[in-house]
């Protein structure tokens, strides 16, 4: 069933209306009419039936039913700490780890990053990167459109902040992530971050910082992954086990 995301203030007395691109993806794309029934979310986690009333090109209006938690939110709320990675690379990072259930997204500026932005020059890019969530999102059908969070220095990082903060490391050999992962707890720790660190890696430095403050440095296998890659591998990991523990 065809399913939109709608404001959560925009749901009121039972009805709802829709604006704008949506409206006109309803009507002539999908040539949606009367008497249809479609999924409405107001991207914090819950759906709610409804039947369009009236449809045109700019607006349709809906007649929305009981609500219902969404269903295809993982139990475990991750971060993904996001090291900028080269030109291009942020944008197919965000839509797969949004497709695979990241709960957030925070950009932060590494030592061996080869894109050197700063805060305000981020900022302007940081309005496509949330579109790029949000199209991802309702493609994969989330319950929620993840936060792309405005880009932090790497000093802003607190690993204690999390319930678990997993670092996956290349030097890291006596830990993997699966071993990790077994020793938390599902119903203790919901929320879970990871970092992924550049396309040069972390520097040394960097590395003994994060496990000084508390992140557990693990391996993802024998093989070295890219930056790309790296992050939805480890988040696809971490959720799998997650899920099949809860």
């Amino acid at each position: 069933m065809n399913r939109f995301f709608v404001k959560k203030e925009d749901i009121l007395d039972g009805a709802a209306r829709i604006c704008g691109e949506d409206a006109h993806h309803i009507t002539g794309v999908l040539r949606l009419a009367p008497g249809d029934e479609v999924v409405l979310c107001d991207g914090c986690g819950t759906d709610y039936p409804a039947v369009i009333e009236n449809a045109d090109k700019t607006a349709v209006t809906l007649r929305v039913g009981d609500p219902s938690p969404s269903l295809t939110e993982p139990r475990a709320k991750a971060t993904l700490y996001q090291a900028l990675p080269k030109a291009g690379k942020l944008e197919t990072i965000i839509q797969k780890c949004v497709e695979l259930g990241v709960n957030r997204i925070v950009p932060f500026a590494a030592a061996r990053s080869v894109v050197r932005l700063t805060a305000a020059e981020f900022e302007k890019k940081r309005a496509r990167y949330q579109r790029v969530a949000y199209e991802a999102a309702k493609q994969s059908r989330r319950g929620i459109v993840p936060e792309i969070a405005p880009l932090a220095a790497f000093c802003e990082i607190s690993p204690e902040s999390h319930g678990a903060f997993l670092f996956p490391y290349e030097e890291e050999s006596a830990t993997s992530l699966k071993t990790a992962l077994r020793g938390i707890v599902p119903d203790a720790v919901t929320d879970v971050a990871f970092i992924i660190g550049p396309e040069g890696g972390f520097e040394p430095s960097e590395a003994e910082t994060l496990v000084s403050l508390g992140a557990v440095s693990v391996s993802l296998g024998p093989r070295i992954l890219r930056t790309e890659t790296a992050g939805p591998a480890a988040l696809a990991m971490i959720l799998y086990e997650l899920e099949q523990k809860a």
